[in-house]
């Protein structure tokens, strides 16, 4: 069978009901020649079964069934069993709306200078609201160091992701940025300016709970840019790197205080759109840590 053009790498860990329709939002894009190649991380919640099923159903998708190592290393070998000429994320929560890939696509193969091409997307919280969010423009992200759209809205080339060594795994919670910061050094990252993805967020979400976490990485990833950039090693700040991996790949405690930063993130996020829906989130981030003063204060401006 010939190799297809496009490769969709998707990490799974218990989809759950949201898994079966992130699969067919892919395997349902038009125009583009695809497999989706799916690592399920050790799910024990019927998400194999699911798989399985699709699987049978269309056979675009390749299933890697392994014991839980986390999303970086699912990524890792997802790409390294890929066999398209371009890979494209996808989140196993999230939706590709009708014609991403080939949009990327085009933008991709119109620009020989391009390795890199996202869309906008918008955030979905648990109660089907979806959340306008300030989109990135081309000039944003050019450093590959900003904030970076949602990491499954990208489509890069395959080349280019082994020629700047793929995702690293001592970025457990950003292993995106660093890649993005390694591409634009070889090539542009273009962005379609239309919402092409949807990304589902909860209390729960790596965005919400675990933002000190992606903070720090964040300054570690813009440290090893900057040392690379400048000719000098980046070992210094990998190494820093893998011992933040190691404290998150050991389980960071789920406490009352990270919960409420969870609901705080989404209640910041809707203050402006759905301030009743903003107001819940954020008083329940009170109730969780009566001391997050970010929280107060917005209740506060709501009312």
């Amino acid at each position: 069978m010939a190799d297809p053009l496009v490769s969709v790498v998707m990490g799974v860990r218990n989809g759950g009901s949201a898994l079966e329709p992130a699969v067919r939002s892919v395997l349902d894009q038009a125009n583009v020649d695809l497999e989706l190649v799916v690592v399920d991380d050790g799910s024990d919640d019927g998400s194999d079964a699911v798989l399985a099923a699709l699987a049978a159903q269309d056979g675009r998708l390749r299933v890697l069934r392994r014991k839980g190592r986390g999303l970086t290393a699912a990524l890792i070998e997802g790409c390294e069993e890929a066999r398209g000429l371009f890979l494209a994320r996808q989140d196993a929560g999230d939706l590709s709306l009708p014609g991403r890939l080939q949009r990327q696509l085009a933008c991709l193969e119109a620009d020989p200078s391009a390795v890199l091409c996202s869309t906008h997307s918008s955030l979905v919280v648990p109660e089907g609201t979806a959340i306008a969010i300030n989109a990135p423009q081309e000039s944003d992200l050019a450093d590959g160091l900003s904030m970076t759209p949602q990491h499954g809205c990208v489509l890069m080339r395959r080349e280019a992701y082994r020629h700047a060594g793929g995702y690293r795994r001592c970025f457990y919670y950003a292993q995106d940025l660093d890649l993005w910061s390694r591409l634009v050094e070889i090539g542009r990252h273009r962005v379609i300016l239309e919402v092409l993805y949807e990304a589902r967020i909860d209390p729960g979400s790596i965005s919400g709970m675990r933002r000190r976490e992606q903070d720090a990485f964040h300054r570690l990833i813009v440290r090893a840019a900057q040392a690379r950039r400048e000719g000098r090693s980046e070992a210094p700040w990998l190494d820093q790197a893998e011992a933040l991996s190691e404290r998150c790949r050991r389980g960071l405690p789920r406490s009352a205080r990270r919960k409420a930063a969870g609901a705080y993130f989404l209640g910041a996020s809707l203050s402006e759109q759905e301030p009743a829906l903003a107001r819940r989130y954020l008083q329940q981030a009170v109730a969780l840590d009566p001391l997050h003063w970010r929280a107060r204060w917005k209740l506060a401006r709501l009312r």
